[in-house]
């Protein structure tokens, strides 16, 4: 019997709008799995859960929502590199683990584009970077913890290791957007022992979740093909 499928949600949004609205839910359910949908603290239905908000809050947080490993998962963004943390101090917690809107950003600090997020997530976007308007507009929901995202983003958050990523032992689809800004993904390809590579051709970063190419690989990837 296969396990059930974890789905990890990006910074400012929630797993009903990134999985939910754009269908992955129902896909799953029409192939017979098991979905765990978690809301990372300060977005969604964990909106109130939100004191003292840090990288390592939201880590715990995902570890937390796995009550009997392995299980397959599939992050996006921020969800992403949380289920690769988690990969790299738990090898056995995933049987397949795909990894979206990640790359090469995890091994740097681009401050440039951190002050953008930042300045679009406490309400003062700057008005010619789409990127600093869009976390604006995520994070004027109503399910969202303004205050506590912005803890979040402010909390330490090292670059990743490679050597830490060598020990995610599981099979991993990486995928990602031609045009996000996360590409390219050449040095986490590397660092993966067994890691396959998807490219979306003309994709971004925020259209990555609904791009139906994605969703017919990873589900095809973690054997949850719809069975119609």
């Amino acid at each position: 019997m296969l396990p059930p499928i974890l789905f990890v949600h990006g910074l400012a949004t929630s797993g009903a709008r990134t999985w939910g609205e754009n269908g992955w839910l129902d896909l799953v359910q029409d192939a017979n799995r098991e979905s765990i949908v978690t809301d990372l603290p300060g977005h969604g239905a964990s909106y109130h859960i939100a004191s003292n908000m840090t990288y390592e809050k939201c880590y715990e947080s995902v570890l937390s929502s796995i009550s009997t490993p392995p299980v397959d998962a599939i992050g996006f963004s921020l969800g992403a590199r949380l289920l690769l943390t988690v990969a790299s101090k738990n090898p056995d917690t995933f049987r397949k683990l795909v990894l979206s809107g990640i790359g090469d950003n995890l091994f740097s600090v681009d401050k440039t584009r951190y002050k953008n997020i930042r300045d679009g997530i406490e309400g003062k976007p700057n008005p010619s970077n789409p990127e600093s308007r869009y976390f604006n507009q995520l994070s004027e929901a109503v399910d969202i913890n303004r205050l506590a995202i912005q803890e979040l983003i402010d909390s330490p958050q090292s670059p990743l290791a490679v050597d830490q990523l060598r020990e995610v032992n599981c099979p991993v689809l990486v995928v990602i957007g031609e045009n996000d800004f996360a590409a390219p993904a050449t040095k986490l390809l590397e660092s993966l022992p067994n890691a396959t590579y998807l490219e979306l051709k003309g994709v971004d970063h925020f259209a990555t979740p609904k791009n139906f190419s994605f969703m017919e690989a990873a589900l095809k990837f973690i054997d949850a093909e719809p069975q119609w």
